[in-house]
């Protein structure tokens, strides 16, 4: 067998079975833990507010946090953790119900949300890490299943050059150099970004996290 089919047939054995996400290693990937919660007799949603010294401050989300391929085996692993940690709840509290699709955002973001149930009476009974998390909140599923959320749309420039603090010209990708029509030699836009807004009373639910509502809300909905 030449080296060529011997090079092809490797190439063949080590494609994935499954088809994925091509480069996920090159974004910052993370994972979150939906938590669902039984209170009065109803399912609740479990939202924090990040803590305002950190990344996205005051910002409402679900628990979670960056996957850590030193620590964690998966990214169901790295939800449960990053939920332990925030919420200071025990692992024997949390039951993992399953997984979303991987939701790619826009910033060079991967999410991997993780569904699940946490055991609790009353959220007054998390000692969440205050380093971390303002506060913590529910909002009861049926809210979510009556209320749409309002719809915005971003739009978004790619600059191949831009001028910096010093009116210096700041090449990053040299367009005209290489011969690339001349359509790119300046900023370019893309296509409009869907922003997802659902108003509560403990303040706006917006981003990713509005996202991944409405995609539960899809599949409930099925």
């Amino acid at each position: 067998m030449s080296a060529i089919k011997i090079k092809i047939k490797n190439l063949k054995e080590k494609l994935p079975k499954l088809p994925g996400i091509l480069g996920k290693a090159n974004y910052f990937n993370s994972a979150v833990f939906i938590p669902l919660i039984a209170l009065n007799n109803e399912f609740h949603l479990l939202f924090e507010k990040r803590a305002k010294n950190i990344r996205q401050g005051s910002e409402i989300c679900f628990p979670g946090g960056e996957y850590d391929p030193e620590i964690d085996k998966s990214f169901t692993e790295t939800a449960v953790r990053e939920t332990i940690e925030e919420l200071g709840i025990e692992r024997e509290k949390i039951s993992v119900i399953g997984c979303l699709d991987t939701l790619v955002g826009p910033m060079g973001v991967t999410v991997d949300p993780i569904i699940g149930t946490i055991k609790i009476n009353n959220i007054d009974d998390l000692p969440f890490d205050k380093n971390e998390v303002e506060k913590i909140f529910t909002v009861p599923l049926s809210y979510f299943l009556q209320t749409k959320p309002d719809e915005y749309h971003l739009r978004t420039e790619v600059q191949p050059e831009y001028l910096d603090e010093n009116g210096k010209k700041i090449i990053l990708f040299p367009t005209k150099e290489l011969g690339l029509p001349e359509i790119y030699w300046k900023p370019w836009h893309t296509r409009k970004q869907r922003i997802l807004v659902y108003k509560t009373s403990e303040g706006v639910i917006w981003g990713l996290t509005a996202r991944l509502i409405e995609e539960i809300i899809r599949i409930i909905n099925l």
